[in-house]
């Protein structure tokens, strides 16, 4: 026999009802997974970045490099800082492609080499996190968008490239500084050439545009851009990165955070504290509507019978038979059940509740378990019906 299902008034959530109402998060967070995992799966076939003279991609600079090349200027790609500092001397120029990644160590060895070296450093992008170190004379002036700018200067590779696309960081030097400021972008300058002892000069680039293989082919961007990486002979590329060892010296021993955290963007910091802000709150909304119930005193008494009388009302409205017949059953198998000498836990068990009533009863005119564990009525006066013969029945029990 099948044990009947028991009516629970327990505000407990089944494991059905956790999943009805997660699956569409669920669903959410797994399209962002298996997206993530096919990006990334793709990413990982490029041998390549951004800027790196060896990628072919839109924002690679292997055309400019090839072409630097073909006019008899060597190039080096670096990764660490002691490749790039080793390699730069007179006939050198040292392009670093996010001096803003560096850490302090860095940069002041870099800038102890680019005053000893006699060659010229090219600074893509230099911002205030570098330019302390990097460029003191020059202070940063804010960002701009990139778009088509002309010199009105009278450095000679930039009158000789015209209008290129430059934007990014735009800076501001100290006074009495000698310096060749061009492009400016509302009254900034996007390019700053700092001319230091011999053949040593810095030069400032806002934003590394004109080193894309997409943009390359625009405007001057291609004259300025061979110009200023093919004055000597050789270029040491330095492209920073995480597997250098020396990015890791500003931080305690065994202690790395500090670093990996000054290498993500600002913004990616402050997108995942919005989104840990917006689960906060959603958790506090659902939390809301999933707390437990609340006892609240009534503002008048209410009688039982009304109560009662209430309940049956919205049953019979709602056609509810079913539900009244399944209470009734219920209510009366929990009274009878310690008359019988049953357990309050096996009060609805058909196999412990029927044999101790028919030990009971013997010679009951109604069938017991058509009346305890029966269908439904099919109509309300099968259902009146059923009521008294559960009272009749409880009745009995009691005066056995």
């Amino acid at each position: 026999m099948s044990r009947p299902a028991v009516d629970s008034t327990s505000t407990a959530l089944s494991a059905r009802q956790i999943w009805t109402r997660a699956r569409g998060a669920a669903l959410v967070v797994a399209l962002i997974l298996i997206g993530g995992i096919a990006l990334a799966t793709i990413r990982s076939t490029e041998s390549h970045g951004t800027l790196d003279p060896r990628s072919a991609d839109p924002t690679g600079s292997r055309a400019v490099a090839e072409l630097l090349e073909k006019l008899g200027v060597t190039v080096t790609v670096a990764t660490t800082l002691d490749e790039a500092t080793t390699a730069a001397d007179a006939r050198t120029t040292l392009l670093v492609t996010t001096p803003d990644f560096l850490t302090h160590t860095q940069q002041t060895a870099l800038r102890s080499a680019m005053t000893s070296s006699a060659g010229r450093t090219v600074l893509l992008g230099a911002g205030p996190a570098s330019l302390d170190t990097l460029a003191p004379e020059v202070t940063s002036a804010g960002s701009a968008p990139v778009t088509d700018l002309a010199p009105t200067c009278t450095l000679p590779a930039a009158t000789r490239a015209g209008s290129v696309a430059l934007g990014g960081e735009r800076y501001t030097t100290d006074p009495g500084t000698a310096a060749d400021a061009c492009y400016p972008s509302d009254g900034q300058p996007t390019l700053v050439r700092l001319p230091g002892s011999d053949t040593t000069d810095t030069v400032l680039l806002g934003s590394p545009d004109i080193l894309y293989n997409n943009r390359l082919d625009q405007q001057g961007n291609a004259s300025l851009a061979l110009q200023l990486l093919g004055s000597r002979p050789h270029l040491v590329w330095y492209l920073p990165s995480l597997a250098d060892t020396s990015a890791t010296t500003d931080a305690p021993a065994g202690d790395t955070t500090g670093n990996f955290l000054s290498l993500i963007p600002s913004g990616w910091l402050w997108g995942t504290l919005q989104l840990a802000v917006a689960a906060l709150l959603a958790a506090v909304w659902r939390g809301r509507r999933l707390g437990p119930l609340v006892t609240e005193r009534l503002p008048v008494a209410v009688r039982a019978s009304e109560a009662t009388e209430g309940r049956a009302r919205l049953y019979r409205k709602a056609n509810a038979r079913d539900r009244a017949a399944s209470v009734l059953r219920t209510a009366t198998r929990a009274r009878i059940a310690p008359l019988l000498g049953v357990a309050a836990q096996d009060a609805h068990s058909s196999e412990r509740l029927l044999p101790a009533l028919s030990a009971r009863l013997p010679e009951t005119t109604a069938d017991p378990r058509t009346l305890l564990f029966g269908p439904a009525p099919a109509d309300d006066a099968t259902l009146i019906r059923l009521a008294d013969q559960l009272d009749a029945l409880e009745r009995e029990v009691r005066t056995s």
